[in-house]
């Protein structure tokens, strides 16, 4: 299997990459960060967590009730 390292090392970075996040990038992927989607993927976060915590205060207010 000559190729073997290739493939492997090949499927290391591109995980490595595209889908392992980065605690020292501010929790983004390399990728996001190279290509300037920094502020977006942050953005896109905290409407998301906005949204989470309006549901669990919802839900925690109709059980509490």
């Amino acid at each position: 299997m000559p190729g073997a390292l290739e493939e492997t090392s090949a499927a290391f970075v591109g995980h490595y990459n595209h889908r392992r996040y980065q605690e020292r990038l501010g929790s983004l992927t390399p990728t996001g960060v190279y290509f300037g989607r920094a502020e977006s993927i942050l953005g896109q976060r905290k409407e998301i967590k906005a949204k989470t915590i309006g549901t669990r205060r919802l839900l925690h207010g109709q059980t509490a009730a």
